[in-house]
């Protein structure tokens, strides 16, 4: 049974306030405070990744003494791993803050996909070398080479973007939002909740399981959810909704012409 549910309003957000002309349509622009924070998130990730890296060649160094610690280069390999994880999450997370533009396709998989990246130069010589080291038996090349090309796997996996942001994107769920909510950039959403909603009152997240339906613009339900999809019965409701208007408003000027054509008579 639906419910009236505390909605809270997740923050500001002013990145539509700019200046355009009345035939253009203002498109995504991050917060100055959005892109603050993905600046920072950028920057600790880019430390990260060089640690990790640091980590890598700490390992090489090792395979060329005598004899070989596998101890440590398997901890290094676990801290190599830690870090470049870490990393690529929060660089995808500042992605979301502040997404790329897809007008230049490479510096667009560059920015997006930065984790896979350096997912393959933290572990990829790493792994190279361990296959090729003289220095390593048979059974320490399989040991490190399995564990350091599992890492790989994983930090591979992790870094890359399988649904990267756009500012394209954004503009494009943006507007389509504002088209069918009355130019109102506004969505709801819950914690468990896979899809963005048009109205507090939708059937899908007014339950007597939700406590509170969190709103926001549709860049913060993707920014705080992940969520990418508005809602196909909101979606469906808004369109009827639209085009009853649009009826409505023919017949008005159906009838205004109407009764024109009376006056003139």
């Amino acid at each position: 049974m639906a419910t009236k549910k505390k909605v809270v309003h997740v923050g500001e957000d002013n990145s539509q306030n700019q200046e355009v002309s009345s035939t253009e349509r203002p498109g995504f622009v991050a917060t100055p405070e959005a892109k603050g924070k993905a600046s920072q998130l950028r920057f600790i990730a880019g430390i990260l990744w060089l640690l990790a890296i640091g980590a890598q060649i700490w390992a090489i160094t090792l395979l060329f003494k005598q004899p070989v610690v596998m101890w440590l280069i398997i901890t290094l390999i676990v801290i190599d791993l830690a870090l470049v994880v870490t990393g690529s999450l929060l660089w995808k997370k500042a992605n979301r803050l502040d997404p790329p533009s897809e007008k230049d396709k490479f510096l667009f998989f560059l920015q997006s996909q930065l984790g896979l990246v350096t997912a393959v130069v933290a572990f990829l010589p790493l792994v190279i070398f361990i296959l090729t080291n003289k220095n390593v038996d048979g059974k320490q090349k399989a040991i490190l080479g399995s564990i350091a090309g599992i890492a790989l796997l994983v930090a591979g996996i992790t870094g890359y973007d399988f649904n990267p942001p756009s500012i394209e994107e954004y503009t494009d769920q943006m507007h389509q939002v504002e088209d069918l909510n009355n130019g109102e950039n506004l969505v709801y959403w819950t914690k468990s909740g896979s899809k963005y909603h048009l109205s507090d009152s939708c059937s899908y997240i007014n339950t007597d399981r939700t406590d509170e339906i969190y709103s926001g613009t549709v860049a913060q339900a993707r920014e705080l959810k992940k969520i990418t999809e508005l809602c196909s019965l909101c979606k469906t409701r808004a369109e009827k909704a639209a085009e009853l208007r649009n009826e409505a408003i023919l017949e008005d000027v159906k009838e205004n012409l109407d009764d024109a054509k009376e006056i003139i008579k």
